[in-house]
Protein backbone atom coordinates (compact mmCIF):
# COMPACT_ATOMS: atom_id res chain seq x y z
CA UNK A 1 0.00 0.00 0.00
CA UNK A 2 1.49 3.34 -1.08
CA UNK A 3 1.58 5.78 1.85
CA UNK A 4 -0.68 8.81 1.54
CA UNK A 5 2.26 11.18 0.99
CA UNK A 6 5.99 11.74 1.19
CA UNK A 7 8.04 14.80 0.41
CA UNK A 8 10.26 13.70 -2.45
CA UNK A 9 10.47 10.72 -4.79
CA UNK A 10 13.80 10.13 -6.54
CA UNK A 11 13.90 8.22 -9.81
CA UNK A 12 17.33 7.21 -11.08
CA UNK A 13 20.77 5.86 -10.30
CA UNK A 14 22.36 4.16 -7.33
CA UNK A 15 25.95 2.98 -7.19
CA UNK A 16 28.75 1.58 -5.09
CA UNK A 17 31.91 3.67 -5.33
CA UNK A 18 35.42 2.29 -5.05
CA UNK A 19 37.25 5.39 -3.85
CA UNK A 20 41.02 5.68 -4.21
CA UNK A 21 42.74 8.68 -2.64
CA UNK A 22 45.94 9.68 -4.44
CA UNK A 23 48.57 12.40 -4.08
CA UNK A 24 47.57 13.85 -7.47
CA UNK A 25 45.20 12.85 -10.25
CA UNK A 26 46.91 11.28 -13.29
CA UNK A 27 47.61 13.79 -16.05
CA UNK A 28 47.83 13.14 -19.80
CA UNK A 29 51.39 12.49 -20.82
CA UNK A 30 52.57 12.15 -17.22
CA UNK A 31 53.82 9.00 -15.49
CA UNK A 32 51.18 6.27 -15.66
CA UNK A 33 51.83 4.98 -12.14
CA UNK A 34 50.21 6.75 -9.18
CA UNK A 35 50.41 5.27 -5.71
CA UNK A 36 47.17 4.79 -3.76
CA UNK A 37 47.21 6.62 -0.43
CA UNK A 38 43.92 5.20 0.88
CA UNK A 39 41.01 3.08 -0.32
CA UNK A 40 37.35 2.71 0.65
CA UNK A 41 34.16 1.19 -0.76
CA UNK A 42 31.23 3.55 -0.30
CA UNK A 43 27.62 3.76 -1.54
CA UNK A 44 26.71 6.54 -3.96
CA UNK A 45 24.90 7.27 -7.21
CA UNK A 46 23.30 10.56 -8.26
CA UNK A 47 19.70 10.14 -7.20
CA UNK A 48 20.44 7.80 -4.31
CA UNK A 49 22.81 10.38 -2.82
CA UNK A 50 20.27 13.17 -3.27
CA UNK A 51 17.55 11.14 -1.55
CA UNK A 52 19.87 10.29 1.32
CA UNK A 53 20.72 13.97 1.74
CA UNK A 54 17.03 14.95 1.58
CA UNK A 55 16.30 12.50 4.38
CA UNK A 56 19.22 13.90 6.37
CA UNK A 57 17.65 17.36 6.15
CA UNK A 58 14.40 15.98 7.54
CA UNK A 59 12.38 15.28 4.40
CA UNK A 60 10.44 12.06 3.94
CA UNK A 61 12.20 10.58 0.90
CA UNK A 62 11.50 7.57 -1.32
CA UNK A 63 13.62 6.02 -4.06
CA UNK A 64 12.79 4.25 -7.34
CA UNK A 65 15.72 2.56 -9.01
CA UNK A 66 17.19 -0.80 -9.97
CA UNK A 67 19.51 -2.69 -7.63
CA UNK A 68 21.73 -5.45 -8.91
CA UNK A 69 21.27 -8.96 -7.50
CA UNK A 70 24.78 -8.91 -6.05
CA UNK A 71 26.73 -7.64 -3.06
CA UNK A 72 26.91 -4.11 -4.43
CA UNK A 73 23.14 -4.07 -4.89
CA UNK A 74 22.72 -5.15 -1.28
CA UNK A 75 25.14 -2.44 -0.11
CA UNK A 76 23.33 0.29 -2.05
CA UNK A 77 19.91 -0.75 -0.73
CA UNK A 78 21.12 -1.04 2.87
CA UNK A 79 22.78 2.39 2.71
CA UNK A 80 19.55 4.06 1.59
CA UNK A 81 17.59 2.28 4.30
CA UNK A 82 20.15 3.38 6.87
CA UNK A 83 19.51 6.97 5.75
CA UNK A 84 15.75 6.38 6.31
CA UNK A 85 14.94 6.46 2.58
CA UNK A 86 11.92 4.36 1.57
CA UNK A 87 13.03 1.79 -1.04
CA UNK A 88 9.80 -0.20 -1.37
CA UNK A 89 9.33 0.98 -4.98
CA UNK A 90 12.81 -0.08 -6.11
CA UNK A 91 13.36 -3.26 -8.13
CA UNK A 92 16.06 -5.92 -8.18
CA UNK A 93 17.45 -7.12 -11.51
CA UNK A 94 19.59 -10.19 -12.14
CA UNK A 95 23.02 -8.81 -12.84
CA UNK A 96 25.81 -6.74 -11.31
CA UNK A 97 24.83 -3.39 -9.83
CA UNK A 98 26.32 -0.14 -11.03
CA UNK A 99 29.74 0.66 -9.65
CA UNK A 100 32.24 3.46 -10.03
CA UNK A 101 35.99 3.79 -9.56
CA UNK A 102 36.69 7.26 -8.17
CA UNK A 103 40.14 8.81 -7.93
CA UNK A 104 40.28 11.61 -5.36
CA UNK A 105 43.13 14.10 -5.06
CA UNK A 106 43.85 13.97 -1.32
CA UNK A 107 45.10 17.59 -1.32
CA UNK A 108 42.30 19.33 -3.25
CA UNK A 109 39.37 16.91 -3.00
CA UNK A 110 38.88 16.97 -6.78
CA UNK A 111 37.98 13.65 -8.35
CA UNK A 112 37.80 11.63 -11.56
CA UNK A 113 34.98 9.10 -12.00
CA UNK A 114 34.99 5.90 -14.07
CA UNK A 115 31.81 3.82 -14.02
CA UNK A 116 30.01 0.84 -15.49
CA UNK A 117 26.90 -1.27 -14.96
CA UNK A 118 25.29 -4.45 -16.25
CA UNK A 119 22.87 -3.49 -19.08
CA UNK A 120 20.25 -5.69 -17.41
CA UNK A 121 20.21 -3.63 -14.21
CA UNK A 122 17.91 -0.86 -15.36
CA UNK A 123 14.45 0.48 -14.68
CA UNK A 124 11.77 0.16 -17.32
CA UNK A 125 9.25 2.95 -17.86
CA UNK A 126 6.51 0.72 -16.45
CA UNK A 127 8.37 0.55 -13.13
CA UNK A 128 7.29 4.15 -12.47
CA UNK A 129 3.56 4.58 -11.92
CA UNK A 130 1.16 7.48 -11.59
CA UNK A 131 0.32 6.35 -8.06
CA UNK A 132 3.96 6.66 -7.01
CA UNK A 133 4.52 10.16 -8.33
CA UNK A 134 1.11 11.37 -7.18
CA UNK A 135 2.02 10.46 -3.60
CA UNK A 136 5.00 12.85 -3.62
CA UNK A 137 5.23 16.60 -3.12
CA UNK A 138 8.14 16.66 -5.59
CA UNK A 139 9.78 14.21 -8.01
CA UNK A 140 13.52 14.26 -8.78
CA UNK A 141 15.02 12.57 -11.87
CA UNK A 142 18.45 12.13 -13.46
CA UNK A 143 19.60 11.68 -17.06
CA UNK A 144 20.96 8.14 -16.82
CA UNK A 145 17.88 6.34 -18.19
CA UNK A 146 16.24 9.17 -20.08
CA UNK A 147 13.15 7.27 -21.21
CA UNK A 148 12.29 6.42 -17.61
CA UNK A 149 13.01 9.94 -16.38
CA UNK A 150 10.91 11.52 -19.12
CA UNK A 151 7.99 9.25 -18.27
CA UNK A 152 8.31 9.98 -14.54
CA UNK A 153 8.53 13.74 -15.16
CA UNK A 154 5.51 13.76 -17.46
CA UNK A 155 3.42 11.69 -15.06
CA UNK A 156 4.34 14.06 -12.25
CA UNK A 157 3.59 17.20 -14.24
CA UNK A 158 0.22 15.81 -15.30
CA UNK A 159 -0.51 15.18 -11.61
CA UNK A 160 0.54 18.73 -10.68
CA UNK A 161 3.73 17.59 -8.94
CA UNK A 162 6.89 19.69 -9.50
CA UNK A 163 9.96 17.96 -10.97
CA UNK A 164 13.64 18.75 -10.44
CA UNK A 165 16.54 17.20 -12.31
CA UNK A 166 20.18 16.15 -12.28
CA UNK A 167 21.31 16.54 -15.90
CA UNK A 168 25.07 16.37 -16.46
CA UNK A 169 25.34 15.08 -20.03
CA UNK A 170 23.96 16.17 -23.41
CA UNK A 171 22.32 13.61 -25.67
CA UNK A 172 19.73 13.62 -28.41
CA UNK A 173 16.98 13.49 -25.78
CA UNK A 174 18.24 16.15 -23.38
CA UNK A 175 15.90 18.83 -24.68
CA UNK A 176 12.96 16.42 -24.39
CA UNK A 177 13.89 15.73 -20.77
CA UNK A 178 14.31 19.43 -20.03
CA UNK A 179 10.86 20.12 -21.45
CA UNK A 180 9.34 17.51 -19.13
CA UNK A 181 11.01 18.90 -15.99
CA UNK A 182 9.48 21.88 -14.20
CA UNK A 183 12.69 23.04 -12.50
CA UNK A 184 15.80 21.88 -14.37
CA UNK A 185 19.07 21.77 -12.44
CA UNK A 186 21.87 21.14 -14.92
CA UNK A 187 25.63 21.15 -14.98
CA UNK A 188 27.08 24.36 -16.42
CA UNK A 189 28.40 22.69 -19.57
CA UNK A 190 24.95 21.29 -20.40
CA UNK A 191 23.47 24.78 -20.75
CA UNK A 192 26.36 26.04 -22.85
CA UNK A 193 26.47 22.96 -25.09
CA UNK A 194 22.73 23.05 -25.75
CA UNK A 195 22.77 26.72 -26.73
CA UNK A 196 26.26 27.29 -28.12
CA UNK A 197 26.59 30.24 -25.71
CA UNK A 198 29.85 30.37 -23.78
CA UNK A 199 28.35 32.84 -21.28
CA UNK A 200 26.20 30.95 -18.77
CA UNK A 201 23.72 33.76 -18.17
CA UNK A 202 23.08 34.13 -21.90
CA UNK A 203 22.78 30.35 -22.20
CA UNK A 204 20.09 30.18 -19.52
CA UNK A 205 18.24 33.12 -21.01
CA UNK A 206 18.21 31.31 -24.34
CA UNK A 207 16.86 28.16 -22.70
CA UNK A 208 14.21 30.35 -21.10
CA UNK A 209 12.56 30.68 -24.53
CA UNK A 210 11.48 27.03 -24.30
CA UNK A 211 11.12 26.77 -20.53
CA UNK A 212 9.00 29.09 -18.41
CA UNK A 213 10.13 27.86 -14.97
CA UNK A 214 13.21 28.39 -12.84
CA UNK A 215 16.51 27.37 -14.45
CA UNK A 216 19.49 26.44 -12.29
CA UNK A 217 23.06 25.53 -13.26
CA UNK A 218 25.81 24.21 -10.99
CA UNK A 219 29.41 25.39 -11.44
CA UNK A 220 31.43 23.20 -9.08
CA UNK A 221 33.91 25.18 -7.01
CA UNK A 222 32.50 28.41 -8.52
CA UNK A 223 29.08 27.87 -6.97
CA UNK A 224 25.77 27.98 -8.83
CA UNK A 225 23.42 30.32 -10.66
CA UNK A 226 19.65 30.55 -11.00
CA UNK A 227 17.46 32.33 -13.52
CA UNK A 228 14.16 33.23 -11.88
CA UNK A 229 11.94 35.20 -14.20
CA UNK A 230 14.23 37.91 -15.57
CA UNK A 231 16.47 37.95 -12.50
CA UNK A 232 19.83 36.19 -12.68
CA UNK A 233 21.05 35.08 -9.25
CA UNK A 234 24.67 34.10 -8.60
CA UNK A 235 25.86 32.20 -5.53
CA UNK A 236 29.57 31.58 -4.95
CA UNK A 237 30.64 28.38 -3.24
CA UNK A 238 31.12 28.58 0.52
CA UNK A 239 34.81 28.33 1.48
CA UNK A 240 35.45 25.09 3.38
CA UNK A 241 38.32 22.69 3.96
CA UNK A 242 37.65 20.32 1.08
CA UNK A 243 38.17 16.61 1.65
CA UNK A 244 36.15 15.05 -1.20
CA UNK A 245 33.92 16.71 -3.80
CA UNK A 246 32.19 13.44 -4.74
CA UNK A 247 28.43 13.88 -4.41
CA UNK A 248 28.54 17.64 -3.84
CA UNK A 249 26.26 18.32 -6.80
CA UNK A 250 23.82 15.67 -5.57
CA UNK A 251 23.73 17.23 -2.11
CA UNK A 252 23.29 20.67 -3.72
CA UNK A 253 20.12 19.34 -5.32
CA UNK A 254 18.90 17.99 -1.99
CA UNK A 255 19.41 21.39 -0.41
CA UNK A 256 17.61 23.05 -3.28
CA UNK A 257 14.69 20.63 -2.98
CA UNK A 258 14.45 21.23 0.76
CA UNK A 259 14.45 25.02 0.36
CA UNK A 260 11.98 24.85 -2.54
CA UNK A 261 9.51 22.75 -0.58
CA UNK A 262 9.93 25.10 2.39
CA UNK A 263 8.89 27.99 0.17
CA UNK A 264 12.13 29.96 0.22
CA UNK A 265 12.59 32.76 -2.36
CA UNK A 266 14.98 32.01 -5.25
CA UNK A 267 18.13 33.62 -3.82
CA UNK A 268 17.63 31.88 -0.48
CA UNK A 269 17.09 28.51 -2.19
CA UNK A 270 20.37 28.92 -4.04
CA UNK A 271 22.27 29.93 -0.89
CA UNK A 272 20.87 27.07 1.19
CA UNK A 273 21.75 24.54 -1.53
CA UNK A 274 25.29 25.91 -1.85
CA UNK A 275 25.80 25.66 1.90
CA UNK A 276 24.63 22.03 1.94
CA UNK A 277 26.96 21.19 -0.96
CA UNK A 278 29.92 22.87 0.73
CA UNK A 279 29.45 20.88 3.91
CA UNK A 280 29.34 17.63 1.95
CA UNK A 281 32.80 18.45 0.58
CA UNK A 282 34.22 18.30 4.11
CA UNK A 283 33.40 14.55 4.31
CA UNK A 284 34.44 11.52 2.35
CA UNK A 285 32.09 9.70 0.02
CA UNK A 286 28.73 10.49 -1.55
CA UNK A 287 25.68 8.79 -0.01
CA UNK A 288 25.66 9.74 3.66
CA UNK A 289 27.84 12.84 3.24
CA UNK A 290 24.91 15.25 3.37
CA UNK A 291 24.65 17.61 6.36
CA UNK A 292 21.87 17.98 8.90
CA UNK A 293 19.57 20.98 8.88
CA UNK A 294 21.30 22.35 11.99
CA UNK A 295 24.69 22.13 10.29
CA UNK A 296 23.47 24.03 7.24
CA UNK A 297 21.83 26.71 9.38
CA UNK A 298 25.03 27.09 11.42
CA UNK A 299 27.10 27.65 8.25
CA UNK A 300 24.55 30.14 6.94
CA UNK A 301 24.79 32.11 10.18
Amino acid sequence: MIPPSFDVLGVGENSVDYVYRVAALPQPGAASKVRIAAYARRPGGQVATTMGACAGLGLKAAYVGAFGADENGDIARAALQQCAVDVRFAVVREGAGRYAVILVDQHTGERCVLWDRDPAVVLSPDDVTLAMVSAARLVHVDAVDEEVSIRAARLARDAGVPVTSDIDTVTGRTRELLAAVTLPIVAEHVATELTGESDLERALRQLRRDHAGLLCATRGERGAVLLAGDTFHQQPAFPVQTVDTTGAGDVFRAGFIYALLRGDPPAAMLRFAAAAAALSCTREGALGSGPSLDEVNQLLR
